[in-house]
């Protein structure tokens, strides 16, 4: 087993990376909290897989346990669902007292990490993540939010799980696409910081090699995570260095209305063409664009798309990496050197 440890004051708390760690989180929530009552969110495709096993791993420990399952997908990341968990959880008397587990992937853990911040001003939640993409990246550093029409998580909060469990088992039942998905966000990971794990993924057959070394790619981006989330806990500074490829992968995931791409394949699009452009402007070494591309289609994934323009630059317009009137663009110097390059807004047709 590995454990990592979040450093941040009083919300620090462990990373717990390990095979069949499903069934030992009752024993562990035992030995280290004091709950009654355990809530836990997840969704259907997930509950059909793990809800019955963990349930039964927590009453074993005698905790309280009940539940609330979501549709699977983006377009259950609203506040509408959000109100509809929080009634539930009034149904259920739970307290600042008890526990909330989000049992899923990035949908569930910011949809729920969203509920756990704000239901009675915030009771305690662990996130327990079962695809690629939130093992890596949605479960560690406390980004919770919830979508709106006019964007992707334009509302949340800065909110610190209890503790992450990473089951890798659980990867095993994840569809071919989703895991994909996961290894778009891990590449990203590489080369914004980590070169030797961009060499890893040079260097890998396909998706099957990935799936075995997938504990060693879950521990080196979570310490990608843990060094950036530590220097930079609220997102001001070192920490939008992760957005790389978000700028314009999430107006592509709006734009398609959240049913073309998943968050991987769109991150995937936006790093290739935001690397292409910045490597045109001379920002970006010659070469990184075609580095990536063939790694990202190595898995599968998507390099390009058709995008509508204005509602591109539209959708922009309201990220929340917005500063005033300029915005934060990730750029990559070289492979595993990224950087925070400030633009005027009025300049953003240049770069996009």
């Amino acid at each position: 087993m590995k454990t990592i440890d979040i450093n941040l004051g009083i919300k620090s708390y462990k990373i717990e990376i390990d095979k069949n760690l499903l069934e030992k989180i009752g024993e562990k929530i035992k030995e280290n909290f004091s709950y009654n009552k355990i809530f836990i969110i997840t969704d259907e495709n997930v509950a059909s897989f793990y809800l019955e096993r963990l349930v039964k791993v927590l009453e074993k420990e005698n905790f309280l346990v009940s539940y609330f399952i979501i549709p699977p997908g983006e377009k259950s990341k609203n506040l509408n669902m959000a109100s509809e968990i929080y009634k539930k959880l009034v149904e259920e008397k739970i307290t600042r007292g008890d526990l909330i587990i989000t049992l899923g992937g990035g949908v569930v853990g910011d949809l729920g990490g969203f509920v756990a911040a704000t239901f009675l001003r915030g009771i305690d939640f662990i996130q327990v993540p079962t695809s690629l993409l939130a093992q890596i990246d949605s479960s560690i550093g406390g980004k919770v939010a919830v979508d709106l029409e006019e964007g992707k998580n334009l509302v949340g909060s800065f909110y610190q799980p209890k503790a992450v469990f990473i089951d890798t088992e659980l990867l095993k039942t994840l569809p071919l696409r989703y895991f994909r998905d996961g290894l778009g966000e891990a590449i990203k990971c590489s080369c914004i910081r980590d070169k030797n794990l961009f060499s890893l993924f040079k260097n890998m057959k396909d998706e099957k090699e990935a799936l075995e070394k997938s504990q060693n790619i879950i521990e080196a981006c979570c310490m990608v995570k843990k060094k950036v989330v530590e220097n930079d806990e609220f997102d001001k500074g070192e920490r939008m260095i992760l957005n790389f490829g978000h700028t314009i992968g999430h107006a592509i995931e709006k734009n398609y209305n959240f049913e073309t791409f998943t968050h991987g394949e769109a991150v995937s699009i936006g790093m290739c063409k935001i690397t292409e452009i910045m490597e045109n402007l001379g920002i970006s070494e010659k070469g990184t664009f075609e580095k990536i591309k063939r790694v990202l289609e190595k898995f599968s994934l998507p390099t390009d798309c058709e995008i509508n323009r204005e509602k591109t630059l539209n959708t922009i317009g309201r990220d929340k990496k917005n500063f005033g009137k300029s915005i934060n663009l990730i750029v990559l110097s070289e492979i595993g050197n990224g950087k925070i390059m400030k633009i005027d807004f009025n300049d953003i047709e240049k770069y996009i």
